[in-house]
């Protein structure tokens, strides 16, 4: 369909909005189909009550209690299930973790150590994504108290996003992923006088326990394009336009089967003095929204801490809170660190996070 024009405008989306004016973008396909700007006198959140299921939600996360070594569902669909693990350091143990159930991806939002793995050693610290393809066998060992954020792909494998006229190496080069390390992994399994002699599958949500005679990583050699990796967030190089605010879909960092997954780092905002520099107020049309927030000064956000997680659903618009907009003036860089899941299918939230939400959180865009 052409574009089409009536009333107030802009020529550029993000810029040169009218003086005491709002701009809503209204879209589909998250930021990818077709889309208008229109100009408001007042933003769409400026609501006084909701009622019905559109409501949104903050969940106080590490306020749950510390099951370690447990996943602890958070949010779920059919195509992606997110969970948070905490760990104590770790002993001694014969036990590895394969999941058949899908590819896993965890993101370490505190901690460190290393992951065994039948492709060799991989480290780990915190701001790290660990992606574990499905039922490749490996073992965690924390050499400090770590939590970890899990996100399960049920449908599909995580793949590199299309970066398009930006070229393969834009927002991150593949170079930047950590390699296995076979030789490393037996050196550490010798200095540690370390055997894993158990395999716990994980399939259909039930366990199964393989038992062995001697360790199950004793790989001697391996080839191909199918094995764990690690990704950390100081090797994400962000997407920045000098002039105009470019959609969350530039900080794409995974994509999967009917979810992606965004990381937003520290950047400079926009320079044009007409220019947009908060997040644009948008309805989420076609994407369930999620944000765990990891690190840093969540600016565009009220009463926030590292380890929150909210929930937008989708057909709930919503934006920066007013303090964000008053304060943009002088600012000049973000300073937060989140990573963000958007999926098709509608996301279902584990009752346990009931007894940590923050029930005020929709009236948080009132002034």
């Amino acid at each position: 369909m052409h574009q089409y024009q009536q009333g107030k405008s802009t020529t550029q989306g993000h810029k040169g909005i009218p003086e005491g004016h709002f701009e809503e973008e209204q879209g589909r396909k998250g930021f990818f189909g077709p889309v208008s700007h229109l100009i408001k006198p007042k933003p769409s959140t400026r609501w006084t009550q909701i009622e019905g299921p559109l409501r949104p939600h903050l969940y106080d996360v590490v306020a749950l209690d510390k099951k370690y070594g447990q996943w602890t569902r958070l949010l779920y669909n059919s195509s992606v299930t997110i969970s948070k693990m905490w760990n104590q350091k770790s002993e001694h143990s014969a036990q590895a973790f394969r999941n058949a159930d899908g590819d896993t991806l965890y993101f370490v939002h505190q901690g460190s150590g290393v992951v065994l793995t039948e492709y060799g050693l991989l480290k780990f610290r915190k701001g790290h994504y660990i992606n574990m393809p499905k039922c490749c066998t490996h073992q965690f060992y924390f050499e400090e108290e770590t939590m970890l954020l899990v996100i399960e792909s049920h449908l599909s494998s995580y793949e590199e996003p299309e970066r398009g006229m930006v070229g393969r190496n834009a927002f991150y080069d593949p170079a930047a992923f950590g390699k296995p390390h076979l030789e490393a992994l037996h050196a550490w399994k010798k200095q540690m006088s370390w055997a894993a002699t158990e395999i716990i599958v994980k399939r259909w949500n039930q366990q199964t326990k393989f038992t062995y005679t001697e360790c199950v990583f004793d790989a001697v050699g391996w080839k191909g394009d199918f094995f764990p990796f690690t990704l950390h967030v100081d090797d994400l190089m962000p997407m920045i336009s000098a002039r105009v605010h470019l959609p969350p879909s530039a900080h794409t960092t995974f994509v999967a089967r009917g979810f992606v997954v965004c990381t937003f780092l520290p950047r400079p905002l926009e320079s044009d003095a007409d220019a947009l520099k908060v997040p644009f107020y948008h309805q989420n049309i076609d994407y369930d929204e999620v944000l765990f927030y990891h690190d840093g000064n969540f600016f565009s956000r009220d009463n926030l801490h590292a380890g929150m997680i909210t929930l937008h659903p989708a057909g709930f618009p919503h934006g920066p809170h007013p303090k964000a907009v008053k304060n943009i003036g002088s600012k000049t860089h973000t300073d937060e660190y989140a990573v963000m899941i958007d999926s098709w299918e509608t996301l279902h939230v584990d009752p346990l996070l009931n007894s940590v939400e923050v029930p005020e959180y929709w009236n948080s865009w009132n002034k």
